[in-house]
């Protein structure tokens, strides 16, 4: 039984496969699929019917019909001896059968006649009617050069009876005509299937391409739905999704900027007191370090706020790009390198983007003494991975660095941990191009950023 079982799931995974593989990838392939292939088994079926039952009783009936002429002839000869009569039979074979009737006076047939031959399908139905109407009398039937006749050669007592038949007796058109008429209809059939097909596939195609440049961050007009009913209404819930969306953004940003400007007002207030208060104050040093983190927490929140803020999409060189973050960088005294081509080009937000890799360098540069920066290019994305020889971050605690305000660093000290924010703007950033960001652990022993952003 468990055999049997095995057998089964063997059989359905490897058919299985092979139908998954052989499927055309795209709905609009699998529509003409679901079209063609009925069509293409009716006509296969039809064909099949019509080729076994009409068609061979076409031709065995109009094989009977030149067989029994045949036999008449050569009856009547037979009946009615004599050289008047043989003339009037044969211009009655001629003329009322259409049959070209000649008799060879003391002809034999061809040597060979009386072996079994091979015949095709309409001779074999002659062969038989001939042999059904004709038992005792030996005959040869071959075809001339072009195949417009056949050539029948019947042994007679005193000679040979020739009878040439024209392919018309023997062979019905209207098969070709039915042949012909099924598939131009299904050619017709099928066009305005794929012609229907094509119209219901572009508001597919089309809120397809609006999700995938909006999932980029792209800003996206919002177009008129259009389609099959479920196709418009896919199509207004993504705008109604979109705006939502864009909406909720907008108020997060605008409260996150408006608390962070405000914090300014108390904290100028907080160090024009501190200006005035005595230098040899104990307690003056340590508020001013104070007031120091907090206005630097206060300028991370308006960075993250920024990083929020709508930038408009430019077709931007990306080793080219790099390469300023890089020498920035080198200004500062970081040793990093960069590996990327020579050039190529891709639809981002340039200061964003600039500022989210900016920022995993800071972050990297606070705990490692040298920074390997890689760019690929493959045909659908680009893969930038940022190495470093730091300490790196546990595993288990790899996911919680993109969380806004948390810092590895127990401490609240600003020097060593920042704000916490850094890790959250460049997810950010990468999110709002459509790609994504993930941390490992580097073959230089420190930690791995590994950044895939969509084409």
């Amino acid at each position: 039984m468990g055999g049997l079982v095995a057998v089964r799931d063997f059989y359905n995974k490897v058919v299985g496969s092979f139908i998954k593989n052989m499927m055309p990838r795209t709905l609009f392939g699998r529509s003409i699929l679901i079209v063609v292939l009925p069509i293409l088994l009716l006509q296969i079926l039809v064909t099949y019917i019509f080729y076994e039952r009409h068609w061979d009783d076409v031709a065995r009936r109009l094989a009977q019909g030149v067989a029994g002429d045949i036999a008449a002839i050569i009856s009547l000869r037979d009946r009615f001896p004599g050289d008047a009569a043989e003339a009037d039979i044969l211009s009655i074979g001629r003329g009322q059968m259409r049959l070209a009737v000649s008799i060879d006076m003391g002809g034999k047939l061809p040597e060979g006649s009386e072996k079994q031959q091979s015949y095709g399908f309409l001779e074999s139905h002659l062969v038989n009617a001939l042999k059904e109407s004709l038992p005792a009398r030996p005959f040869h039937i071959s075809t001339n050069k072009k195949l417009e006749s056949v050539i029948i050669l019947i042994q007679l007592p005193d000679g040979v009876l020739q009878v040439i038949v024209r392919d018309k007796r023997l062979f019905s058109t209207t098969t070709y005509i039915f042949v012909m008429w099924m598939v131009a209809i299904s050619l017709v059939l099928l066009g305005v299937a794929l012609l229907f097909l094509r119209n219901q596939m572009r508001p597919i195609r089309q809120l397809a391409t609006a999700a995938e440049q909006f999932g980029k961050g792209q800003f996206v007009d919002d177009f008129k739905p259009s389609g099959a009913q479920e196709i418009r209404s896919a199509s207004r819930a993504f705008h109604v999704m979109k705006h939502r969306i864009l909406r909720q953004i907008t108020q997060r940003t605008e409260m996150l900027a408006g608390v962070s400007h405000d914090l300014r007002t108390p904290l100028t207030r907080m160090k024009l007191q501190l200006a005035m208060m005595p230098e040899n104050d104990e307690s003056k040093a340590s508020l001013e370090g104070d007031v120091a983190d907090m206005e630097k927490m206060v300028e991370g929140y308006l960075a993250f706020a920024r990083g929020q803020e709508a930038e408009a999409v430019e077709d931007t060189d990306i080793p080219e790009l790099f390469q300023d973050v890089v020498m920035n960088a080198r200004r500062q005294g970081v040793a990093v390198s960069l590996e990327a081509p020579e050039s190529f080009r891709a639809e981002v937000r340039p200061n964003g983007f600039k500022r989210c890799i900016t920022n995993l360098i800071n972050n990297a540069t606070r705990y490692a003494n040298e920074i390997w920066i890689t760019v690929k290019q493959s045909n659908s994305e680009i893969i930038i991975l940022i190495d470093d020889d730091g300490p790196g971050i546990p595993a288990d605690r790899r996911k919680d660095v993109f969380r806004p305000f948390y810092r590895l660093d127990p401490s609240r000290n600003l020097e060593t941990g920042g704000s916490g924010l850094g890790m959250t703007i460049a997810r950010d950033v990468i999110h709002g191009h459509g790609g994504q960001i993930s941390l490992g652990e580097s073959p230089a022993g420190g930690l791995r950023i590994e950044i895939r952003l969509p084409l």
